[in-house]
C-alpha cells in the first residue's frame, strides 16, 4: 500500500493499517516497511473480531493459492517479518467513508489474499 499512498490521497482518502503486535513490533514493522500512514495496534484482536475476519490453519500453508501469493510477494521483494503472537490471523481490506458508510470489504481467505490497490481505489466515491 505504501507505493499507492499518493493515489489514495489524490482521491481524498487516507490509509491506515491495523496490526496485532505491540508497540515494539509496530515500530519495527514501520522501520522495515517504510510506511508513513497510521499503524494502529490491536493486540486483543477486537477489530479483527468485529470485522469477523477469519483465522487460518496449518493446512493453509499448503494451499496452491497461498503458494502463488508467496511467490508474488517474493518476486516483488517482500520478505516475512517477525511472526507475531497470532500468526494464523487473516486480514481484510476495507474502504469506509463519512457517515458510517462501508464502500468496500474484502475478507482474506488465506495468507496473501489481499484486495488489490486498484480495487480499493475504484471503491472510493
Amino acid at each position: 500500500m505504501r507505493e499507492h499512498q499518493q493515489a489514495f490521497q489524490d482521491k481524498g482518502a487516507q490509509l491506515a493499517a491495523i496490526g496485532l503486535g505491540g508497540a515494539d513490533y509496530a515500530r519495527l514493522f514501520r522501520e522495515k516497511t517504510g510506511i508513513t500512514f497510521p499503524l494502529l495496534i490491536d493486540e486483543e484482536r477486537l477489530a479483527y473480531k468485529a470485522a469477523e475476519l477469519r483465522k487460518a490453519s496449518v493446512a493453509h500453508l499448503f494451499r496452491a493459492d497461498n503458494k502463488l501469493a508467496r511467490q508474488r510477494a517474493s518476486a516483488a521483494g517482500h520478505r516475512q517479518h517477525k511472526i507475531g503472537k497470532n500468526p494464523f490471523q487473516l486480514g481484510g481490506s476495507f474502504v469506509f467513508g463519512p457517515g458510517n458508510k462501508d464502500y468496500f470489504a474484502h475478507i482474506s481467505q488465506t495468507f496473501g489474499d489481499n484486495a488489490s490497490p486498484a480495487d480499493l481505489l475504484a471503491a472510493i466515491p
